[in-house]
């Protein structure tokens, strides 16, 4: 196999074939690290903006809380979850992921950021379906403990309408984002969600049906394989 590409490694799983790549970019000229689900990128190191400013922008209305119990719905490469440590005001944090696998691949030094997250007393990854907390999805509940969060960051699905499993679907309504907002956050709670579409309004209105708060945020980076910047969405709600 070429040294500029390696297949660190491939599991067969429930949701698809899994797979872990690192490879070189001579044009970012950089190591880079991707997770891919079948045929469909789930992360790559090389963008990553858009996850760490999703951590940042729900973070940013604690500010000055202190002690915050943060969950991040979605492990991945890790770097929402780094960026949620790196703010001083947070005293732990749960990060839930539904594939066993990408939680070995951090704790066994697969990831660059996963030493770190392992190390962190404040952190611990645990197994499970976190779409099950508001009675959706399709597999076991995770163990997050019966106490409210101050913040529930999710980066899963590529977008509210672009699901990576249908029996995520719960979660994007009325019903769904209400459990959500009484049963896991605590009263002035921040839910942050990630999304590779462009803002949809219909789904702020419904945020904002449910919590205090509603809003889209477009955030931008470069992108030089295509020559020209790129954006995400992040919709982040108060309750």
């Amino acid at each position: 196999m070429s040294a500029r590409f390696q297949e660190l490694d491939w599991r067969a799983t429930p949701m698809g074939e899994l797979s872990l790549r690192r490879r070189y970019d001579p044009l970012f000229q950089k190591e880079v690290h991707e997770i891919k689900l079948d045929d469909d990128f789930l992360m790559s190191s090389l963008f990553t903006a858009a996850e760490i400013e999703l951590a940042r922008l729900a973070l940013a209305e604690l500010e000055g809380r202190g002690g915050l119990r943060v969950a991040v719905g979605g492990l991945g490469l890790g770097y929402t979850a780094q960026a949620v440590l790196e703010n001083p005001d947070v005293g732990a944090l749960v990060v839930v992921e539904a594939l066993s696998e990408v939680i070995e691949w951090h704790r066994g030094g697969l990831l660059p950021v996963g030493a770190a997250l392992v190390a962190d007393p404040r952190c611990r990854l645990e197994h499970g379906d976190f779409f099950a907390l508001v009675g959706a999805g399709s597999g076991t509940a995770p163990e997050v403990g019966a106490e409210p969060f101050d913040a529930l960051i999710v980066d899963i699905d590529h977008s509210p309408s672009h699901l990576l499993h249908p029996a995520h679907a719960g979660l994007y309504t009325a019903d769904g984002l209400r459990r959500l907002s009484e049963d896991l956050l605590v009263p002035g709670g921040v839910f942050a969600l990630w999304s590779n579409d462009a803002p949809d309004e219909e789904f702020v209105r419904l945020l904002a049906d449910v919590f205090a708060e509603a809003r889209a945020e477009i955030v931008q980076f470069p992108n030089p394989l295509q020559g020209r910047d790129a954006s995400n969405t992040v919709y982040v709600a108060v309750s």
